[in-house]
């Protein structure tokens, strides 16, 4: 009886979690109606809140793939919680990531739960593991920028669609860099179960700083034009212009100064 209320608990949703929903509810409601005051804070609330939300599930996704394939370690860790709080890094899971998003507009999760691969077995279930987590990246872009390639913005407000089109930026910048092939990255993790021993041990070293080593080049002009190009060229083809996530970070940097331009729709 114990032992059951135990699994129970360890999967029940956070009120955590579910108060970074209600925010997310509420700042979106706000830049919906124009409630606020100053559009900019509703929209830089509405932005960092669902990005957190899009994190939780992230690893929610690693850690529900974990547990299915073997490691129920992750429950007793509270990983299936969606308690962001319960992350082994909460520095670089939550406030990293953020922090990324402010300095760049650039879409770049941290690592956060640990999972024990010694209890998963198998290759292809140890790739599935690390997939999970940027292909929920990949569901949540095709959830925003759905209203796009659906033709179906009449009605909605500009302020609302340039904070929806800079959030589906946050969540295609995050599958793609997730998905390289970069020591510490779910890309990495991805293609690691199929190198040779000898291979894993020469990289695991260089492993911690792949996240620093990913957001460095990324300040390099000519790298981050190439990216943000694909970025755009990806977005473009799912409806988005790149007008309105320009939009988007603008309102979201609400502190700046804005030429205006994006004070009415294009």
């Amino acid at each position: 009886m114990t032992t059951a209320a135990a699994r129970h608990s360890d999967r029940r949703i956070s009120p955590v979690f579910l108060g970074i929903l209600a925010v997310t509810a509420v700042t979106g409601w706000a830049t919906w109606t124009g409630f606020a005051e100053q559009p900019g804070i509703a929209v830089f609330l509405f932005v960092t809140a669902a990005w957190i939300v899009s994190l939780c599930l992230h690893e929610y996704a690693h850690a529900r793939t974990a547990l299915h394939s073997g490691d129920i370690s992750v429950g007793t860790k509270g990983y299936l919680t969606l308690n962001p709080m319960k992350y082994t890094h909460a520095l670089l899971s939550i406030v990293l990531p953020v922090v990324f998003v402010i300095m760049g507009g650039i879409g770049l999760p941290g690592g956060a739960v640990f999972i024990e691969r010694g209890r998963i077995p198998g290759r292809w279930r140890h790739s599935l593991v690390s997939a999970a987590g940027p292909l929920t990246n990949v569901l949540f872009a095709i959830v925003c920028t759905a209203p796009f390639w659906l033709d179906a913005l009449d009605g909605v407000p500009a302020d609302f669609r340039f904070a929806l089109a800079f959030l589906a930026l946050l969540q295609v910048t995050a599958a793609i860099l997730n998905f390289l092939p970069v020591p510490g990255l779910d890309g990495y993790g991805v293609l690691e179960p199929w190198l040779s021993h000898q291979v894993r041990r020469q990289v695991e070293p260089f492993a911690p700083f792949g996240l620093l080593f990913v957001f460095a080049l990324l300040w390099v002009p000519e790298v981050n034009a190439a990216f943000f190009g694909v970025v755009d060229s990806l977005l473009a083809t799912l409806g988005i212009h790149e007008f309105e996530t320009y939009c988007g970070y603008e309102l979201f940097r609400f502190w700046s100064d804005t030429s205006g331009v994006c004070s009415v729709s294009p």
